[in-house]
């Protein structure tokens, strides 16, 4: 614990203090009711922001993801897919958070949705297999990681998947 020792101020002063800091805040008008405020002072230049400047929900589920805050992973892929451009990476990303949380039930919701919306892709694949992996479901694990490698022999997620798989089913050699 940190002892803080503060000096004495006549409560007076204090009073007059807060208040003026309080005042700068929201200035009362002369009836008692919160005057405007000003956005800026005068002579300053205002840019607006365009729209399109603002992170979408997607970039930010994205960005808390890969830091591993999946809870707010969880809200803005949520948010994604409740717009009319949802797509299937949104409802993928929605699961695969829903995965680290561990709620598995809607995770399989948001898999089903992601399913009909961009269908069995090599990313649907990897994600779904890596999902019954961590459930301990090593065999549909290892047909949906085979058939996301069959789509796409080339990617290094993959590859990886199957090697956590195989380390969790034979144990290390």
């Amino acid at each position: 614990m940190i002892n803080c020792v503060l000096p004495r101020v006549p409560s007076l002063l204090l009073a007059i203090g807060i208040a003026t800091a309080l005042g700068a805040c929201n200035p009362i008008a002369p009836g008692g009711e919160a005057a405007p405020v000003l956005a800026a002072p005068a002579g300053a230049v205002v840019v607006p922001v365009a729209p399109d400047a603002a992170p979408t929900d997607l970039a930010l589920a994205r960005k808390h993801f890969a830091a591993g805050h999946y809870g707010l992973a969880e809200l803005h892929f949520q948010r994604s897919v409740e717009s009319p451009d949802a797509t299937a990476e949104g409802w993928l990303g929605l699961a695969a958070s829903y995965d680290q949380l561990r709620r598995y039930d809607l995770a399989d919701r948001a898999y089903a949705k992601a399913l009909s919306v961009g269908g069995r892709t090599a990313a649907y694949l990897n994600n779904h297999g890596y999902s019954r992996m961590n459930r301990k479901d090593y065999r549909a694990a290892s047909q949906e990681l085979s058939a996301a490698l069959a789509q796409d022999p080339e990617n290094a997620q993959i590859m990886a998947n199957l090697a956590e798989l195989d380390l969790r089913v034979r144990g290390p050699r």
